[in-house]
């Protein structure tokens, strides 16, 4: 489902940094993987690679048999909007949206018919025990409730990658 080949990422700057070098990966559907590591060692790095908002010097990524560098920008950020789901550690909700819409916007993006669409959110607002926050401001949340509301964003139209 995942596959990195060889992926090598330097910084250029004041001294080159070798972020990353030779790195292999191979995932396959329901699989975990934890990264961890000091700060600066390269975690971002390779979580932005792999969500091809970054381009590797060399090596290669492919998510379900998509090879990214083959794809142009639009092609990449249909498959990031289709396959990929981002739980940001800053959340990133859009402060102007609803609890709900927040968690509705891949749906949005995706095209999914607005009925279904609904039934999805709300669904979702229970399991993360929003049922009642969804008209809400993000803003009016706890930070944990802020969380959940961006796990349910990144879950919400059942992507083959999670990244967080």
């Amino acid at each position: 489902m995942l596959s990195v080949r060889k992926l090598t990422k330097t910084y250029a700057g004041a001294s080159e940094r070798h972020v990353l070098q030779e790195l292999d990966l191979e995932l396959d559907a329901g699989e975990y993987v934890a990264i961890m590591g000091e700060s600066g060692i390269g975690k971002s790095t390779l979580l932005n690679l792999i969500a091809g908002l970054d381009t590797p010097d060399s090596g290669s990524v492919a998510i379900g048999g998509n090879e990214l560098s083959t794809l142009d920008d639009y092609q990449r950020t249909l498959l990031r909007r289709r396959d990929i789901g981002f739980i940001f550690q800053a959340f990133n909700l859009l402060p102007r949206l609803s609890v709900a819409q927040n968690i509705a916007l891949p749906l949005t993006l995706l095209g999914v018919e607005r009925r279904e669409a609904e039934t999805r959110t709300r669904a979702m607002l229970e399991r993360l025990h929003l049922g009642d926050r969804g008209a809400d401001q993000p803003r009016t949340l706890s930070s944990g409730q802020m969380q959940r509301v961006a796990i349910g964003r990144a879950l919400i139209h059942r992507p083959r990658l999670v990244l967080a």
